[in-house]
């Protein structure tokens, strides 16, 4: 009987491999995969259905939620889609210009940048918003406090160009993110105080306040356009949906009568003047007497439709439309035409004024000087109230309040401008004697300047009184008749010895033009 070949240490039979340190120390066999008896068992049917159910029904589920969100609830989930990422930006529109009567602007919109900041994505130290408050000249608790919210907050509206460049090259170096610009229309008067009584102002929102400003808001207002972004989460714009948007439209020009060299020449003058005589106030109107256009209308003290902050409200007070007063001696005038229209004097009927002052209801009313007989153009020409009176006499309560209210006293001015001033004329039948005698020579009514220098085109238009305006127009003015073409130009010829050498107001005389006018000397109460 023959042994097994003696098999040298450390080799295993061929056919079987050596076992692991692990597996020797545990005893365990070895057992090929292929032969594990784990393949030997059947799994069950079930086990594999279930699987595939499950599996099935996952992806059922999967396509009903697809089905309910891109058929179902499509425009729901569209919705909040939108309510998350696509929003709506305003496209600002210019306002309207304000021109005068050549073309040359008098209020304008011009585009500024605004500052804006992302608080999501802003994000600096105590000494860079220190910086960043001193570059668009704000204390640094205010733009703390601006900056105290959510989302995209406005710091700074209407900065000037130069500013944002360098908040803008601040904001690279210093590697602050979260800061841009967005462009806005802010309003401009490039004719300042000269003209601002009559163009007014807006608030920042371009809303008229005042002036033209206000008159015409409705014309001169804008209508924004809108632009539909889609924006990350982080705020910023990614995609621009053109077809959704609106265009802005821009609001419409307005013309005025107003000529702008006219208005400064008439508001440096008036200036000089009233800072010479040491006047509180003082306001000046000029008429186109053919056309009724108001060329210009100014009032001093003024203020500077930009920089309104700490203006008192008497500088922003348009006086020679809002404020009243007693004409005094710019009345004489039109009682002397009425007289003269009448038929009841002449120019040259001679009126004895001595001993230059008359009693009437027991009051007194004086001439400056006594001056003996004077006839009814030297009256007008010497100013004397006691002339006037006379005349008075001679016409009735009726008839006076009758041409007064033609010429437009006691009547609110149509020209569509906030806060004309209607003045007081009482009717007829309640005026006393005395009333009616100083109504004669302009105390017991009121007017406002532009009242007045209306009145004066009866004088200008043979006759006639016209409709004045704020607007270009092209056409002359229709006028309403109120005197005999003969008897305003007796008036006339009357108003200009007033202004001559030997009238009251000689000072008047322009070289080169035939001037006429009356000087009037009023008292009135204050207090």
């Amino acid at each position: 009987m023959s042994r097994p070949p003696r098999q040298q240490p450390g080799l295993e039979p061929r056919g079987r491999p050596a076992p692991t340190l692990r597996q020797a120390s545990l005893g365990v066999k070895s057992v090929p995969y292929s032969t594990s008896p784990l393949l030997a068992e059947r799994t069950p049917p079930w086990r594999s259905r279930l699987v595939v159910g499950l599996i099935g029904l996952a992806f059922a589920g999967l396509l009903a939620r697809a089905v309910w969100v891109q058929a179902v609830r499509d425009e729901f989930y569209q919705a909040q889609g939108e309510a998350r990422f696509v929003h709506k930006q305003a496209l600002p529109a210019s306002r309207g210009q304000v021109l005068d009567r050549h073309g040359q602007p008098l209020a304008q919109s011009v585009s500024m940048p605004s500052v804006h900041v992302e608080l999501g994505t802003f994000a600096a130290d105590v000494a860079q918003r220190k910086a960043m408050a001193q570059l668009l000249g704000m204390k640094p608790a205010e733009l703390d406090d601006r900056l105290d919210g959510k989302g995209t907050v406005l710091v700074r509206r209407h900065v000037d160009e130069a500013t944002w460049q360098a908040l803008h090259a601040w904001t690279r170096e210093q590697k602050v993110r979260g800061v841009h610009a967005q462009r806005e229309f802010a309003r401009r008067w490039p004719e300042g105080e000269a003209a601002a009584h009559v163009v007014g102002f807006t608030n920042p929102d371009g809303e008229g306040l005042e002036g033209i400003e206000l008159a015409f808001d409705e014309r001169l207002q804008a209508v924004p356009g809108q632009q539909t972004v889609v924006r990350d989460r982080l705020g910023r714009v990614i995609e621009h949906l053109g077809d959704r948007s609106t265009l802005p439209q821009p609001g419409q020009d307005i013309t005025l009568s107003i000529d702008a060299k006219v208005q400064f020449f008439a508001y440096q003058r008036l200036r000089e003047a009233v800072q010479e005589h040491g006047a509180q106030s003082g306001s000046a109107v000029v008429l186109d007497a053919r056309s009724g256009e108001i060329l210009a209308l100014a009032n001093y003290p003024s203020y500077d439709p930009a920089r309104r902050r700490g203006t008192p409200p008497a500088a922003m007070r348009n006086r020679a439309i809002t404020d009243t007063f007693e004409p005094g001696s710019t009345m004489k005038p039109f009682t002397a035409a009425l007289a003269i229209d009448s038929g009841r004097f002449k120019a040259t009927t001679p009126i004895p004024t001595a001993p230059g002052s008359i009693v009437v209801g027991g009051w007194p009313i004086r001439d400056v000087h006594t001056y003996g007989v004077l006839s009814v153009a030297e009256v007008i020409q010497k100013s004397s109230n006691v002339g006037t009176v006379k005349m008075s006499f001679e016409l009735p309560a009726r008839e006076m309040w009758e041409q007064y209210d033609k010429v437009g006293f006691g009547q609110k001015p149509r020209i569509g401008f906030p806060g004309a001033a209607t003045g007081r004329l009482r009717p007829w039948k309640s005026w006393y004697p005395v009333e009616k005698a100083t109504m004669s020579y302009g105390y017991g009514l009121s007017v406002s300047l532009l009242q007045l220098a209306r009145a004066y085109t009866v004088f200008a238009r043979d006759g006639e009184v016209i409709p004045v305006t704020l607007e270009r127009t092209e056409r002359p003015a229709a006028g309403t008749p109120v005197l005999k073409a003969e008897t305003a130009r007796q008036v006339r010829e009357m108003l200009r010895e007033a202004a001559g050498d030997h009238g009251t107001a000689p000072k008047a005389q322009t070289i080169g033009y035939s001037v006429g006018g009356k000087s009037v000397t009023a008292r009135k109460q204050v207090g």
